[in-house]
């Protein structure tokens, strides 16, 4: 099957604008069988299936991870 290259993950923030991720695929699949994605620092991971589905993986100890309010395949 082939899966996206990237994705947005939108989070809800305190701020005025929501948060937004951009995570690339990488070569390694997760617990579900599915690609795990990552961000440019590798800090935030999340394996991602082809119904756009999302469970976030701890890069590190002591990290907590929101749920993003979207998944999105970036525009252009």
């Amino acid at each position: 099957m082939d899966y996206p290259e990237s994705y947005q993950l939108v989070f809800q923030a305190s701020a005025v604008e929501d948060d937004t991720v951009t995570v690339r695929r990488t070569e390694q699949s997760g617990a579900g069988g599915f690609p795990i994605y990552e961000d440019e620092t590798g800090i935030v991971r999340a394996e991602i299936s082809d119904q756009g589905e999302v469970r976030m993986l701890a890069s590190g100890g002591h990290q907590v991870f929101g749920t993003p309010l979207v998944v999105r395949e970036p525009s252009g």
